[in-house]
């Protein structure tokens, strides 16, 4: 069963290695999860699971896995005996168990229970026992019971039921799916390089442990200089016309970069990178930016995310003048060359859907000028963008 487990999460594009499988399997003989499904579920999680984007996959697996242990499709043979005795409580009272044991054993009550469980061969609806629809029983679907399990029910009536094995959690975990703030933060701290800094104001309990040991046990403290993300990252946010589309998505990402990254600095640009950018969109035309000084302020050291859709006539990219806003001496591609040789640490996140990158010509031309280094803005696109950053 658990083999079985593991390979279809495998199957699934979960990154389980048999290391976390093996000490999934150590927890549950010292009896972690106290023979218990959904005790397990949890277990299984914590040891299989070690990102969030994978929980939705997770979830899919455990459900196809597990089912058995609530549509009464059982390997008896397979379950731990305290489980056993857990499922044997759902199908007798005390006195039958006690009966059952008296005659033969656990045995002899493992042989009852799947007389029991046979007993139930074909779908059951209506009344209070059986797992089935529309009835009273704890089990089931389509039915009403004010503390019961739902199994294979798409959606909520009465919310009441205590368990839903069907429902998953973290669909919006998902490497296709869109991000939010809470998960753009959590991918964002992939791009971290750790140095101490600053004052000595965090406790060093190593060194904490070693100087107290050589004062023959007297305490003496030591400090340390705190850790700080030291990569540093200019944010270009591409803004107005057939970006209106993607404001709320941009804005989620501009929120978790300015929470995740202490060294970060932005600027707006339209369409395409030209001679000025701007910190305000409100006091564009007046307090702007040349990108020269961008060039001689920040340093080569300075990882660079353009933020945008890439949609535009394929002139504003490749000739001068060919500006929707302003007359540009030169062309955005001159302006995106320079840039890149500047900073060849960059990527480009784009909101559109990937698939449709091909229909856009502007989007083909900046993704040829970005050597392929252009992302979707999903969870899965960014991963694999500030894997090039790092």
């Amino acid at each position: 069963m658990f083999i079985g487990f593991f390979q279809d999460l495998r199957r699934a594009g979960v990154p389980v290695t048999l290391r976390e499988f093996l000490l999934l399997l150590r927890a549950l003989r010292e009896g972690v999860a106290q023979q218990d499904v959904e005790h397990f579920y949890y277990l299984a999680r914590s040891c299989l699971v070690k990102d969030e984007r994978y929980l939705d996959r997770f979830d899919l697996v455990f459900q196809k896995a597990f089912e058995g242990l609530e549509s009464l499709e059982l390997e008896l043979e397979d379950l731990p005996e305290e489980w056993l005795r857990k499922i044997a409580e759902r199908w007798f009272t005390e006195e039958e168990m006690q009966a059952a044991i008296q005659r033969g054993g656990f045995d002899e009550l493992m042989e009852e229970l799947r007389k029991r469980l046979a007993e139930q061969e074909e779908r059951h609806q209506g009344g209070s026992k059986w797992v089935g629809t529309m009835g009273t029983s704890p089990f089931g679907a389509w039915g009403y019971n004010p503390m019961g399990v739902r199994i294979g029910q798409n959606k909520s009536r009465h919310r009441r039921a205590i368990k839903v094995w069907d429902q998953r959690e973290f669909r919006d975990f998902d490497d296709t799916r869109e991000l939010g703030t809470r998960n753009l933060k959590i991918a964002l701290r992939r791009l971290r390089k750790l140095v101490r800094e600053g004052r000595e104001e965090e406790l060093d309990l190593p060194g904490t442990i070693k100087a107290t040991a050589n004062n023959a046990g007297w305490l003496d403290l030591k400090m340390q200089k705190a850790r700080t993300n030291a990569v540093k990252v200019l944010l270009f946010l591409d803004v107005g016309g057939s970006m209106d589309d993607h404001v709320m998505r941009v804005e989620e990402l501009f929120s978790a970069a300015r929470a995740e990254l202490v060294h970060l600095e932005h600027f707006y640009f339209h369409n395409c990178l030209y001679e000025r950018v701007w910190k305000q969109n409100v006091r564009r035309w007046g307090e702007v930016t040349p990108t020269l000084d961008l060039l001689r302020t920040y340093g080569e050291d300075y990882r660079v995310i353009f933020v945008g859709d890439a949609s535009m006539g394929p002139y504003e990219i490749t000739e001068p003048g060919a500006s929707v806003e302003h007359w540009n001496d030169e062309s955005g591609a001159t302006w995106m060359r320079r840039v890149l040789r500047h900073w060849p640490r960059a990527i480009w996140l784009n909101p559109v859907r990937e698939d449709w990158w091909r229909y856009t010509e502007s989007i083909a031309i900046l993704h040829r000028m970005m050597e392929g280094r252009m992302f979707p803005l999903t969870l899965e696109g960014l991963d694999a963008g500030l894997k090039e950053l790092t």
